[in-house]
């Protein structure tokens, strides 16, 4: 079953991009606004999560610059939409993994303590 809301440390894990770097791509980028919570902590919807996939492999795979990615989002609206069709299985399936691989160190960490 597929989470509806993620905080930053999960994004973070899934995407592998560092909660600062995402508060940051907030900033830069206006199609990145993640909802806050009553407490004011970011939570992230699997739509937030698909953009900054999508950002990361702008910015990291393919070498654009901020400005670059920028202009690409605002001229290339059909390139985003097709971005963001993709499926939700991809994310909740990394939430999976992430779960089972800190499930796993702290399996790893009992096991060194014996």
């Amino acid at each position: 079953m597929a989470k509806l809301y993620y905080s930053i440390g999960e994004v973070s894990r899934l995407t592998g991009v560092k909660p600062h770097i995402l508060r940051f791509w907030e900033e830069e980028f206006s199609i990145l606004r993640p909802r806050k919570n009553r407490a004011g902590n970011r939570v992230y919807r699997s739509r937030d999560i698909k953009i900054v996939l999508l950002l990361k492999r702008l910015l990291h795979e393919e070498k654009y610059t901020i400005e670059a990615a920028k202009e690409k989002l605002l001229d290339d609206k059909e390139f985003v939409q097709e971005q963001l069709k993709s499926s939700s299985e991809e994310i909740e399936s990394r939430y999976l993994i992430s779960e089972i691989r800190e499930d796993l160190k702290r399996l790893l960490k009992l096991v060194d303590e014996l």
